[in-house]
């Protein structure tokens, strides 16, 4: 074990028995380093439940190529820990040594006291960028919002919301509306406020929030919106039209997650111009998600010529917007659909199949070895069952990919395989693939 990952193990033994969403331990800790956060570039802050990841992916590609050094720190990590903290100094991922100095100040400033995982790490996130220079920093909200570790940010340039749909709600709560308030709790007063596609339930509360605090508000489809056209990405705000290249990540989603990021950098003051925007829009990288794996260990494992796509969305919302996807690859070239499949036990996995009903062919469940948490296989085809699909367990990945290898043999048929349900097992598979996120 190396030493960052020793480091690591041992700070997870300073997890309080219950997890009580406060900021009260972060408070104290940053105090102790201090005040980390108050030593930062600009920060947009970036809650919701869907497409954070992708909106802050496409934001630093705009950012830089408007020549802008981007620190960024997102969760969770695919295979490396390090992936978690981009230091915009060089535009790479965290080295071991910086992350390893910064976890250590953290343990000594904490003092044995109890903090969870997410919050001493953020604290070294936090650390890490005040002490290293950039020009701004993009901050994805850990789980919620108004509690999150990341809410230690007292004037953001910019806060974005994404689609906030039912997730984690042992933490914050059974309804959308409880969710959406959670999710605003990061609204800031003089701090724009950029609010993506929401929904019905949703929308009012942000709506209150944002009244309230008498702040700048930018909502999806009345003050901006976006739309394919021809092939191209058509954004429009109060500035006028923007003719831009459609971003090189696949899904139709990734239009409206390409608007709330022009739409941030515009209220934030970063916008880098609509040629830099271009450039940049054709370059983004986001691995995990509706990934294309074309070679490797993982397609070596499968039936020649199959179709292989990765994708770590895990609930039910995610699972439209993919099914969707996939419902359009089989209108343009049709192949059968095998779902490999992993999730973990906080999620909600009928709601997650629903959607692939008469469109996947069959789902293959797995454990997720990288997680302790993750639904037995067994159990997990139940869930399928109930969400209209046929089902296998299986007790590994190499198993799974037999199957398939045997049954596009006995059919003849090249098929299409998406390996879904969780983050945590699309790690597994870059890991598997030699495909580590750069």
């Amino acid at each position: 074990m190396d030493q960052v990952s020793e480091i690591l193990d041992r700070l997870l033994s300073l997890h309080p028995s219950e997890i009580d969403l406060t900021l009260e331990r972060m408070e104290r800790l940053l105090l102790a380093l201090g005040s980390p956060e108050k030593s930062l570039p600009p920060v947009i802050h970036i809650a919701g439940t869907n497409g954070k990841g992708s909106v802050t992916a496409i934001m630093r590609a705009l950012l830089e190529a408007g020549g802008k050094r981007c620190h960024v720190y997102t969760s969770p990590h695919l295979v490396k820990f390090n992936e978690r903290i981009r230091l915009g100094t060089d535009g790479q991922i965290v080295s071991d040594d910086k992350l390893k100095d910064a976890l250590l100040r953290c343990e000594e400033a904490n003092a044995g006291e109890e903090i969870t995982f997410f919050e001493i790490t953020t604290a070294a996130a936090l650390l890490l960028f005040s002490e290293n220079p950039a020009d701004v920093v993009l901050l994805e909200v850990g789980l919620g919002g108004r509690l999150d570790a990341t809410n230690v940010i007292e004037n953001p340039a910019a806060c974005v919301i994404t689609p906030v749909s039912m997730d984690h709600q042992d933490y914050l709560g059974p309804t959308l509306a409880g969710i959406a308030l959670e999710k605003a709790g990061i609204l800031k007063p003089a701090c724009p406020a950029v609010i993506g596609p929401q929904q019905d339930e949703a929308l009012p509360i942000m709506e209150m929030a944002v009244a309230r605090l008498r702040i700048p508000l930018k909502l999806y489809g009345q003050d901006y919106m976006a739309y394919a056209d021809q092939g191209r990405l058509a954004f429009q705000d109060e500035d006028g039209l923007f003719d831009l290249p459609l971003p090189n990540l696949v899904g139709a989603h990734q239009v409206s997650n390409a608007a709330m990021a022009i739409a941030a950098l515009k209220a934030a003051g970063f916008w880098p111009g609509e040629e830099l925007a271009a450039k940049a829009l054709r370059s983004i990288e986001w691995p995990g998600r509706l990934q294309s794996l074309t070679s490797g260990p993982v397609l070596d494992l499968l039936p020649d010529g199959a179709e292989v796509w990765l994708d770590g969305g895990h609930n039910p919302d995610a699972a439209v917007s993919i099914s969707a996807f996939m419902g359009d690859r089989e209108e343009q070239s049709p192949k059968p659909l095998y779902l490999v499949s992993g999730m973990l036990s906080t999620k909600d996995p009928v709601g997650y199949f629903r959607p692939y009903e008469g469109l996947a062919r069959h789902v293959a469940t797995v454990p997720i070895r990288s997680a302790s948490n993750g639904v037995d296989p067994l159990l997990l085809a139940d869930h399928a069952r109930t969400a209209g699909l046929e089902a296998t367990p299986f007790p590994s990945l190499d198993d799974a990919f037999a199957d398939i290898r045997s049954c596009a043999e006995r059919d003849g048929e090249s098929p299409r395989v998406l390996i879904c349900g969780s983050l945590y097992l699309a790690g597994d598979i870059l890991k598997m693939n030699d495909m580590p996120p750069r």
